[in-house]
């Protein structure tokens, strides 16, 4: 069940260092648990299992509590279990959502029409978002209207949870898209794009090797990553900005807005440039998690510069 909540018992090495844990079993008991008996008997040993990782992984509480009181001053033992929780309740919403049970959810939108007018004309675009709430709810929001989502993202450390939800849904990893480099990578990419559709990256974790730049995020310098701004400009689409915000029990608010038109990196100062578009990121990222502090989910040490 360990994996289902993916929760990363992160050393201060890094999220990709992590080992995906758990057990082939726990987890398809978990999917079974959700799938037999419905969402809210599942929420119960959801309970169960934010109180395990609470308990008995230091680095969840210590990290956790790192950013809690970052954001607010302080940090007590049950603002760190609501967070983890609210993790797990989002993790587990998955299974709901890729086996196609979405009558459990409401949805609010928010600029959404900017997704549509893209639908509309065909047009393909970058879509940035982070480990902030759930792009699951935007995914699922944006198949319920005919609009197409390709998720880009590191999937190494998440296998058996994505090998669970694929047995629900066989078509649920034909859209993911393994973040590397070289000609077939950049080929997918475009071809996506020149189909019409749109391709999601979540901009707030360091891959290995990637390119960094320091910004202000939360009060502290942090790291974020500018390989979605050097692949943007490549790719020469609009960059638009998309979260989707989780409110207990069943609600999950969905927001869309312009990042830009089209990433320009100069070749004098392409440096400055997309440490620019970072911090343009981190800004609006920050905006989004003072909304919803609870829905930020990054569990390892993220101000320590790795």
């Amino acid at each position: 069940m360990v994996a289902l909540t993916a929760t990363e018992d992160a050393a201060p090495t890094g999220w990709l260092s992590v080992a995906e844990r758990g057990s082939v079993a726990g987890i398809r008991f978990v999917v079974w648990l959700a799938t037999a008996l419905g969402r809210g008997p599942a929420r119960l040993v959801m309970r169960a299992v934010a109180a395990y990782y609470v308990l008995a992984r230091p680095s969840v509480r210590r990290f956790s509590r790192q950013y809690l009181e970052r954001l607010h001053g302080h940090a007590t033992f049950a603002m760190v279990y609501a967070h983890v929780l609210r993790f797990a309740e989002v993790a587990l919403d998955r299974v709901f959502i890729v086996s196609g049970k979405t009558r459990y959810f409401d949805v609010t939108r928010t600029g959404y029409r900017h997704l549509e007018e893209l639908g509309a004309s065909r047009r393909g675009a970058l879509l940035l978002g982070a480990h902030h709430g759930s792009f699951e709810a935007m995914r699922m929001q944006a198949d319920r209207e005919g609009l197409g989502i390709h998720f880009v993202g590191q999937f190494r450390n998440a296998r058996m949870i994505n090998a669970a939800l694929a047995k629900l849904s066989p078509r649920s990893n034909a859209r993911l898209i393994a973040k590397g480099e070289g000609v077939d990578f950049m080929l997918r990419i475009r071809e996506t794009l020149r189909k019409g559709d749109r391709v999601a990256i979540l901009a707030d974790r360091v891959g290995q090797g990637e390119r960094t730049a320091e910004v202000d995020f939360l009060g502290q310098k942090a790291r974020f990553p500018t390989g979605p701004y050097l692949l943007a400009a490549l790719v020469k689409c609009p960059v638009y900005l998309t979260f989707g915000l989780y409110q207990t029990p069943n609600r999950y608010d969905l927001f869309c807005e312009p990042f830009e038109e089209e990433i320009q990196l100069p070749r004098s100062g392409r440096d400055e440039a997309l440490r620019a578009y970072a911090q343009k990121f981190a800004t609006r990222l920050e905006h989004y998690v003072r909304r919803a502090p609870d829905n930020w989910f990054n569990f390892y040490d993220f101000w320590s510069g790795s």
